[in-house]
């Protein structure tokens, strides 16, 4: 063991090969700086970022303590220690990039468009190129489409992005039509829309009913947001629209999905005269169209009981490992379940899930 590697550097034995599919790639102060231009990087300097962001910590604090790479570099910004910690130590095949930078969320639009290009420029030149296991979510200016839309175009040719990055918290439910061309764009190019943990936005607050008094109340009502974009983008009659449209759920869970569908389902009985862009019940738009990550996987009081959920979603099918690293509440792969998984549910969950979801190589061409 040389001198700059530690315990947490060294490969740990890990035989299940894995498709991670939330690895969170960081910012070094500065990183950005080289792939803007002179206007907006003078703008940069002399405004700053302006934005309107969600409780984030202790979330946004990787308070994983051997993710700290020796280089002095913040956890999740070097791409060296990365390889040796966690790519080549948990055996990833292919692992998903989501960098939280908040370059997409600039109240400003044409800033917030150079700033999500500079981020995905930065993604291309110091993590896609030097590292083939790796792919990432497009960074866009959601909440202005036209740049959004551009974005997209600029960048939808290139191999190493494999969805459209969003936030969960939103100034609108993410089904409303001045989404719509973000995601028509995305469909004629086959990506798909990841929806992640985190964000925020002006006049919106962090829970459905209002501001929280506690961080953990922020935290468990995540959940809440993802539920309110499945209703949305669900009724709002988007997958007739674009029936190759595809979501993935990221670090939202996933055990509410099954109820959420029934009450869908009752209501839509009810009330379909009122959405007749809705031809078919929610629950079947939510079986074709929804995938979802496994961190933070729910953990029933009864281990077991997690195989009823998996029933209650139609199988396992849908479902796709994550690891959320470097995050503090990281899920190691070993460890991620505490019920037992048949040889088939392991290899969907692990690997084959995401391979179909993102259309990354079969396994014999990565290898």
């Amino acid at each position: 063991m040389t001198q700059t590697e530690t315990r947490s550097t060294r490969p740990t034995a890990a035989k299940q090969m894995i498709i991670d599919c939330d690895i969170h790639n960081v910012m070094a102060p500065g990183a950005l700086e080289p792939y803007l231009s002179n206007r907006w990087l003078k703008h940069l300097k002399t405004f700053g970022s302006r934005q309107h962001n969600g409780n984030v910590y202790p979330k946004g604090s990787p308070a994983r303590y051997d993710a700290f790479p020796p280089s002095g570099l913040p956890a999740g910004a070097d791409l060296g220690f990365m390889q040796k910690q966690h790519l080549d130590g948990l055996n990833v095949e292919f692992g998903i990039l989501g960098p939280l930078s908040g370059s997409g969320s600039q109240l400003d639009p044409e800033f917030s468009a150079a700033l999500s290009a500079a981020t995905n420029d930065w993604q291309i030149k110091e993590w896609l190129e030097p590292e083939p296991r790796l792919r990432s979510g497009m960074i866009v200016p959601a909440e202005h489409s036209d740049e959004a839309v551009a974005e997209i175009e600029r960048l939808a040719g290139h191999p190493g992005f494999v969805q459209v990055l969003l936030v969960a918290r939103s100034s609108a439910p993410l089904g409303d039509r001045r989404y719509w061309k973000m995601y028509e764009a995305a469909a004629r190019h086959d990506l798909p829309i990841g929806i992640h943990y985190g964000g925020g936005v002006r006049g919106v607050p962090i829970s459905s009913a209002g501001w929280p008094s506690y961080y953990l109340e922020d935290h468990a009502g995540m959940s809440a947001a993802f539920q309110a974009h499945v209703a949305s983008l669900i009724l709002g009659g988007i997958f007739d629209r674009l029936p190759n449209l595809r979501i993935a759920l990221i670090e939202g869970g996933f055990a509410w999905l099954p109820s959420l569908a029934w009450r869908m389902d009752t209501h839509w009985e009810r009330f379909r005269a009122e959405i007749p862009q809705v031809r078919r019940r929610p629950s079947e738009y939510l079986r074709d169209h929804f995938w979802m990550t496994t961190q933070p996987i729910e953990e029933p009081h009864r281990p077991a009981d997690l195989q009823k959920v998996f029933e209650h979603l139609g199988g396992s099918d849908k479902v796709m490992f994550s690891t959320d690293y470097p995050h503090w509440d990281f899920d190691h792969p070993r460890h991620a379940f505490k019920v037992r998984l048949s040889a088939e549910q392991r290899d969907s969950i692990y690997t084959e899930n995401a391979r179909a979801f993102y259309k990354l190589p079969a396994r014999a061409e990565s290898l």
